[in-house]
Formats: C-alpha cells, structure tokens, sequence
C-alpha cells in the first residue's frame, strides 16, 4: 500500500499539476508492480490479481456502478435534477443549503445503514445545487459523503456495527449509546462549520417553476432506500420512473431513454476501471502477507490502556488502507481487537466503537474507497465533468474530525463514554 501512495505522488509530482493525472495511471502502475514484485509463475501470479479484480464485491460495485450512472443520466435527460435542485433552492434559504445537504445524509443513512446507497441518493441533487449556486463542487461532495458515514457508523443496520458488535461481543444498542457520545459533538460541529461556510452563498434570486411530478424519480429513491430496500431495487425502481415520466411528459420518446442510460453507462467505465484495478493490486498485498505483517508489528510492544487503544485503531485504519472496504477491515482484525481489549481490560463497548469509528475514519478519506469512486462517478454522469476523487479528500471536514475525536479519547480517556 505505500508502494501505490509514493507511485501515486511520484506520478503527481512530475506532472506538476496532480489533478489532471488521471488516477487509474497510478493505480496500473502499482498493479504492474505488484505482479512483477509477487511470487509464483507469472500465469499464477496474473489468475491472482484477476481473482481479487473479479471478486464478489467488486462485480457487486460494478453493478451498482451502472445503474447508478444509468439512473443519473436518465434524470437529468428527463429534468428531474433541475426540478429537484429548483424545489430544494425554493424551500431552503440559502444559508442552510450546506447544512441541509448534511443533515439529510446523515438522516438517510442513519435510516437505511448504508454509505454508498446515501450517496446515490443524494449526490446528484447536491452537483445540480453546487451547480445553480456558487458552491464548489468538491466541497458539496464531501458534505454528502461526510454526512454518509455518520449513518455507517451509527445505524444498528449498518454492516460494519454488525461486524464490530459481534467481533466484540457487545449488543448494538451498547455499542450505539458509546458512538453516539463520541460522534454526535462532531456532527453538531460540522453544522455549524457547514452554516459559516455557505452563510453567503448567493443563489439565482427568480427560480423558474416546478415541475413536481419530475421529482419523483428522487423522492422514491430516497424513501424506498430509507425503507431499507436493496441499492440495486432502489435504483431499478428509480430508472422505471424515469422511463415512464419521462416518456408521458415528452422529454424523449423509449429510444431516447435508451440513450440516455448509454450515456450515464458509458460515463461510469472509469470509475469501473479503477475499483477493479484497485482490488486486484490490494489482493496481491493481501496474498504477499502485507495485511499478516501489519497485524503483527502493530500488536507488539503495547504498553498500557491507552497504547492497547492507539493498537486497535491503527491496526483497523492500515488493514482498511490496504483493502478499501471497512467492513473487511473489522472482520479482519476484530478477533485480534477482541484479545488486545480483554488483555488490558477495555470494555467491548470501547473496542467496537473504535473499530467502528476508526474504519470509517480511513474509509472516508481513502480516494479509491468504493464511496468516494462512486460519488465521483455520478459528478460525471450528472454533470457531464470529471471530478478526480483526489480533489474531495482536503473538504471531508466530518472523516477527518472522526479521527480527531478517537486521538482525543485515546489521550483523555472520559468517563462519560462507557457508562454502566
């Protein structure tokens, strides 16, 4: 994994204009180096690399990949982002644009437990808003994206509370209350941060009517995904509409559909590219014992409570840096989480709330994490404009605050976490 980030920078370096370097360079880059660098036949060490590049949960983001680029398309062809964004500029004053956008990405993914499905839901409103306002895109992004991993990291239905409850041994209403006080100080901080930072924000002072009925394709995304319907059902169901709307209303005829969802198909194959060259180049540091090596210089050494806390911390952050999925980081190294906890006598409320939060910590800031991939490729298929993901990482304020409360309750140790 730091082979790819020195490749990355090196690549960045000599361009000298790093956000124009498009990304899957490094990513191939590394991942010819990984396979030069591994053991094996070089027939073995290529099945390898394809296996990981291939995995469920890799074809699974594929997938969700194209309907969610199928679906931007297809409503912005039809207008339903314009009318989404004019209703949403109609009914919020401007200096609650951002901390509206936030607020209901964490209440959508608090309801429906995931972060990918928040951020198909709701980043293609926020690139029309950024749009129609004077807001920056990357910036609007990442509210949409911070606000996600506050739900990841609460919801009871949530893949990594389950993960890290059970790795545990602790029930998720425990483990719930623990998060909660560590993580709702930072959200109410990030209001406000959101309120000074758009309290100027200028945005078109006559909006033109609108179209309710455009609308829909949006509201049954949101409220089936908060229904906790599957990402993929959300978004067939999303496309349907867009299909029979779009048609009725005259903004293209079945044909005109079709190309529309060519088009958002087609504007996703990047972002495609990269997650599957990602999870191949990841696989082999997997196979080369990179993630073994790690767990094994991380558990040595450790003095005391509070360097038994910065072990479990730092070992899910580097094993989710070199597998880019926070749910595998947790399963990962909860078994090791649990012994280091029971050792130095750490609550397993404690241990899973940092398993929890820290994975979310390196998820949210990691440029090639499905979430970040996924974002960028609906800017795309949205708004007709690559968005390099490098780009957002400096404007995700609330993943890096996380970080910044798990060092503080390492340190300080409050007693107000773990209640009896």
């Amino acid at each position: 994994m730091v082979l790819f980030l020195v490749l990355f920078l090196g690549v960045s370096i000599v361009s000298g204009d790093f956000y124009k370097v498009p990304v899957t360079v490094a990513f191939l880059v590394s991942s010819v180096y990984a396979i030069a660098l591994s053991q094996g036949n070089i027939n073995d060490r290529i099945k390898r690399y394809s296996e990981g590049a291939g995995s469920p949960i890799v074809l699974l983001m594929v997938w969700i990949y194209i309907l969610a680029g199928a679906f931007a398309a297809s409503a912005k062809a039809m207008g339903a982002v314009d009318a989404t964004v004019n209703l949403t500029l109609q009914l919020l004053p401007a200096s609650l644009l951002l901390p509206g956008i936030f607020l209901a990405a964490c209440f959508i993914s608090l309801a429906i437990g995931t972060s990918v499905g928040t951020i198909v839901a709701l980043t293609p409103v926020a690139v029309g808003i950024a749009q129609e306002s004077e807001i920056a895109l990357p910036l609007m992004v990442a509210i949409v994206v911070g606000g996600a991993y506050f739900g990841d990291n609460l919801s009871f239905i949530s893949d990594t509370t389950i993960a890290a409850t059970q790795s545990q041994g602790c029930r998720m209403g425990d483990k719930f209350r623990v998060n909660l006080r560590l993580v709702l100080p930072l959200a109410l901080l990030m209001v406000a941060v959101y309120y000074f930072i758009g309290r100027d924000i200028v945005v078109p002072q006559q909006m033109p009517d609108v179209s309710w009925w455009k609308v829909l394709p949006y509201l049954a995304v949101i409220i089936t995904a908060v229904l906790g319907l599957n990402v993929m059902i959300v978004l067939l169901l999303g496309l349907l509409l867009t299909a029979v709307i779009g048609t009725i209303d005259g903004s293209y005829d079945f044909f005109g559909w079709m190309g529309s969802l060519g088009v958002g198909i087609n504007s996703m194959g990047e972002i495609i590219i990269m997650a599957m060259l990602a999870a191949g180049m990841l696989e082999m540091i997997r196979s080369m014992g990179g993630i073994d090596y790690l767990i094994d210089k991380l558990t040595k050494g450790i003095n005391g409570r509070r360097g038994a806390e910065t072990a479990i911390s730092s070992l899910v952050c580097l094993v989710d840096v070199c597998t880019a999925n926070n749910t595998v980081s947790i399963i990962t190294t909860g078994p090791i989480a649990q012994r280091i906890a029971k050792q130095y006598h750490i609550d397993p409320r404690r241990s899973a709330s940092l398993l929890d939060t820290a994975s979310c910590f390196t998820q949210g800031l990691i440029p090639y994490s499905a979430q970040l991939l996924t974002a960028a490729g609906l800017v795309e298929a949205t708004s007709g404009h690559p968005l390099n993901p490098m780009l957002v990482v400096p404007y995700l304020y609330y993943p890096m605050g996380l970080g910044i409360v798990i060092l503080i309750s390492i340190i300080f140790q409050p007693r107000f976490l773990i209640k009896k």
